[in-house]
Protein backbone atom coordinates (compact mmCIF):
# COMPACT_ATOMS: atom_id res chain seq x y z
CA UNK A 1 0.00 0.00 0.00
CA UNK A 2 1.17 3.32 -0.86
CA UNK A 3 1.38 6.04 1.52
CA UNK A 4 -0.94 8.27 -0.25
CA UNK A 5 -3.15 5.62 -0.22
CA UNK A 6 -2.78 4.77 3.76
CA UNK A 7 -3.35 8.41 3.95
CA UNK A 8 -6.99 8.25 2.43
CA UNK A 9 -8.31 5.56 4.17
CA UNK A 10 -7.14 6.86 7.90
CA UNK A 11 -8.79 10.32 6.75
CA UNK A 12 -11.87 8.59 5.51
CA UNK A 13 -11.61 6.75 8.76
CA UNK A 14 -10.98 9.50 10.97
CA UNK A 15 -13.01 12.21 9.79
CA UNK A 16 -9.55 14.26 9.85
CA UNK A 17 -8.54 16.15 6.20
CA UNK A 18 -6.00 14.40 4.51
CA UNK A 19 -3.50 17.50 5.04
CA UNK A 20 -4.15 16.91 9.32
CA UNK A 21 -3.86 13.04 8.57
CA UNK A 22 -0.15 13.55 7.23
CA UNK A 23 0.99 15.92 9.26
CA UNK A 24 -0.67 13.55 12.08
CA UNK A 25 1.46 10.17 10.48
CA UNK A 26 4.59 12.45 10.18
CA UNK A 27 4.67 13.14 14.06
CA UNK A 28 3.77 9.90 15.14
CA UNK A 29 6.49 8.39 12.68
CA UNK A 30 8.71 11.24 14.68
CA UNK A 31 8.04 9.97 18.23
CA UNK A 32 8.26 6.28 17.15
CA UNK A 33 12.01 7.00 15.90
CA UNK A 34 13.04 9.07 18.31
CA UNK A 35 12.39 6.57 21.09
CA UNK A 36 13.67 3.44 18.91
CA UNK A 37 16.60 5.13 18.66
CA UNK A 38 16.88 5.65 22.34
CA UNK A 39 16.38 2.46 23.18
CA UNK A 40 12.74 2.27 24.21
CA UNK A 41 10.03 -0.34 22.97
CA UNK A 42 6.57 0.91 21.16
CA UNK A 43 3.62 -0.88 22.06
CA UNK A 44 1.25 -0.32 19.47
CA UNK A 45 -2.19 -1.11 20.83
CA UNK A 46 -3.83 -4.09 19.42
CA UNK A 47 -0.97 -4.95 16.77
CA UNK A 48 2.57 -5.40 18.68
CA UNK A 49 5.74 -3.94 20.01
CA UNK A 50 8.13 -2.48 17.86
CA UNK A 51 11.66 -2.56 19.54
CA UNK A 52 15.36 -2.40 18.75
CA UNK A 53 17.36 -5.73 19.61
CA UNK A 54 20.89 -6.40 19.32
CA UNK A 55 21.88 -9.40 17.00
CA UNK A 56 24.50 -11.52 18.09
CA UNK A 57 27.63 -11.97 16.53
CA UNK A 58 27.61 -15.49 15.02
CA UNK A 59 29.68 -17.68 12.67
CA UNK A 60 27.94 -18.54 9.07
CA UNK A 61 28.84 -21.44 6.64
CA UNK A 62 29.01 -20.76 2.87
CA UNK A 63 26.36 -23.31 1.27
CA UNK A 64 28.86 -24.22 -1.86
CA UNK A 65 32.53 -23.76 -0.53
CA UNK A 66 31.32 -24.36 2.62
CA UNK A 67 34.12 -21.23 3.60
CA UNK A 68 33.33 -20.01 7.35
CA UNK A 69 33.12 -16.49 8.22
CA UNK A 70 32.14 -14.35 11.22
CA UNK A 71 28.69 -12.08 10.92
CA UNK A 72 29.55 -9.16 13.04
CA UNK A 73 26.49 -8.08 15.61
CA UNK A 74 24.35 -5.92 14.97
CA UNK A 75 21.09 -3.65 15.64
CA UNK A 76 17.51 -5.25 14.06
CA UNK A 77 14.32 -3.67 14.29
CA UNK A 78 11.57 -6.49 15.37
CA UNK A 79 7.99 -6.21 15.59
CA UNK A 80 5.98 -8.88 18.11
CA UNK A 81 2.63 -9.44 17.19
CA UNK A 82 0.08 -9.71 19.54
CA UNK A 83 -1.33 -13.06 20.35
CA UNK A 84 -4.64 -12.11 18.34
CA UNK A 85 -2.55 -11.29 15.28
CA UNK A 86 -0.87 -14.12 15.19
CA UNK A 87 -3.89 -16.11 15.50
CA UNK A 88 -5.43 -14.36 12.11
CA UNK A 89 -1.93 -14.38 10.04
CA UNK A 90 -2.30 -18.49 10.96
CA UNK A 91 -5.81 -18.35 9.23
CA UNK A 92 -4.64 -16.49 6.38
Amino acid sequence: MLTKEFIGLISSESGLSKKETEQMLSAMNAVIRENLMAGKAIQLQGLGVLEIKERKERVIVHPRTGERTVAPSKNQLVFRPVANVKDELKNL
